[in-house]
Order: C-alpha cells, then sequence, then structure tokens
C-alpha cells in the first residue's frame, strides 16, 4: 500500500499561495460555506450585542440586599460578553464579510431576547435563560463548522466555554439568594 503524505508538496503550497491573494486568509483549504457562515456569526454579534445590553441595564437596576455583588458581576459579564462581540465581528471581516451592528432587526437577529426583570431574582434568571441560550446556539455552530472552519470553531469553543462559566456564576447567584 502506498504511503500517503502528510502535507501537500512545497511547490503546490507556494503556487496555491499566490492564487487569488485577494481573499487573504481564506485559501484554497477553508471548506465552509462563507456566506453562511457570515450570517451566523452576524446572527452571534446580535445575541451578543443583547447580552451585552441586558447585562448592562441590569447592572445599574440591580438593587437590595445584595445588589452590590451582582450588579458587579452582571458588569463583569457585559464586558465579557463585549469582548465576544469584538471577536466575533473581527472573524466576520477576516473571512470577507461585514459585521452587522445595525440597531434595526437586532432581536430579530439575536438568539437571546432582551428581558429586563422585575427585580433581582427576576434579572439573574432572565441572564440564566439567555446563556443556556448562547450555550446550545454555540454547540450548534461549533458542529456545523467541524473542520470545514477550524478557526471559527476554535473561537467559538472559547466563547462557549465562558458562557458555561457565566451560566454557572448565575447558578450561584441564585442558590446564594435562596431563589
Amino acid at each position: 500500500m502506498a504511503k500517503k503524505a502528510f502535507l501537500t508538496d512545497i511547490k503546490t503550497l507556494r503556487k496555491r499561495a499566490r492564487e487569488h491573494i485577494e481573499k487573504g486568509a481564506i485559501t484554497q483549504g477553508y471548506k465552509a460555506d462563507r456566506k453562511i457562515v457570515i450570517n451566523i456569526l452576524n446572527e452571534a454579534l446580535a445575541t451578543e450585542i443583547v447580552c451585552v445590553l441586558r447585562y448592562r441595564r441590569h447592572h445599574f437596576m440591580a438593587v437590595g440586599i445584595n445588589a452590590d455583588s451582582v450588579a458587579a458581576e452582571f458588569l463583569v459579564h457585559a464586558n465579557e460578553e463585549q469582548g465576544h462581540a469584538d471577536q466575533i465581528a473581527q472573524r466576520i471581516v477576516q473571512i470577507g464579510g461585514a459585521p452587522n451592528f445595525s440597531p434595526e432587526g437586532l432581536l430579530t437577529r439575536s438568539h437571546a431576547e432582551y428581558v429586563e426583570g422585575e427585580n433581582l431574582i427576576d434579572m439573574i434568571r432572565e441572564n440564566l435563560v439567555a446563556e443556556r441560550i448562547a450555550i446550545d446556539s454555540y454547540r450548534e455552530m461549533i458542529n456545523y463548522l467541524g473542520n470545514n472552519d477550524i478557526t471559527t470553531r476554535r473561537m467559538l469553543e472559547g466563547i462557549l466555554a465562558m458562557e458555561e462559566e457565566h451560566a454557572d456564576d448565575l447558578v450561584g447567584l441564585l442558590e446564594e439568594s435562596g431563589a
């Protein structure tokens, strides 16, 4: 049985690298449907923006006996969600798309909802629901990408890990509050 080469020969790699150089990081080896990837990333971007806005509102609206520590946690999460949005927007540009920051239709593009909550417990619960939505959404995106866009998949895996941490933090806040 003939042994298969591990890597493409260097002449072929060099030749392919010179073809379509205007596509930047998108080489012949990129197997995903870029239009679909850009679309799902723009949905993820909208989701992160909605989460930033909800967490920030909750940060400022938190009142009650445990409000200071919970508000601080909301602010940490808001900042981390903003970091996710920035990563996603950067990746969209990297693969030749345009990040959609338009407020028009933001909630329809977002997987998560924007629920204000009546009190601190409602706010924690609504953020936990949103994190659970994000967790399932990111898992589906990761599974869809598989090995067709490894860079995007790895970015989403990192975001997923942080969303899972957020969910754990929020469950802890609920437990501490006795809810």
